[in-house]
């Protein structure tokens, strides 16, 4: 019997966690540098209620100049992950004033769209909080998470 085969596509601000989400959950290690993305994708083959499932996954950028490469990944995709980080209030905003609204453009309605929140690890770091405080804020709470999802 065949495996089944789904593409998944991550979107979200640059720096984010993206790239190393997904090479954390795909190669089972954690990247210690940051090498920024400009589209990567990683294969993972997981097990689903018994099933053998091979799961591409698309790494997208940010920056502008690959806006047209990112949204020519969105076609016959099965899952969006739509990322931020729980470090940069900016990029949960983005999700609602750029992220939703690209993918509700270009994805059907019925495709999954899940919100992720990256870098969990930074939000009761003293140094992210002590920055944050400059400018004012603070960093993602769980409850902001939610209401976004």
């Amino acid at each position: 019997m065949a495996g089944i085969s789904r593409k998944l596509i991550i979107v979200g601000d640059d720096a984010c966690g993206k790239t190393c989400l997904l090479i954390a959950f795909s190669k089972g290690i954690f990247p210690e540098v940051y090498v920024p993305t400009v589209f990567e994708n990683f294969v993972a083959d997981v097990e689903v209620d018994g099933h053998h499932v091979e799961l591409a996954l698309w790494d997208t950028a940010d920056q502008e100049d690959y806006d047209r490469n990112r949204l020519l990944s969105y076609p016959d995709s099965h899952v969006i992950l739509i990322c931020f980080s729980v470090d940069s209030p900016d990029s949960l905003n983005n999700v609602e004033e750029k992220w939703k609204y690209e993918v509700s453009f270009f994805c059907p309605s019925y495709l999954p769209i899940i919100l992720v929140g990256c870098k969990k690890d930074l939000r009761n770091d003293p140094n992210i909080i002590a920055e944050l405080r400059k400018v004012n804020k603070q960093p993602v709470l769980y409850k902001q998470g939610k209401a976004v999802a």
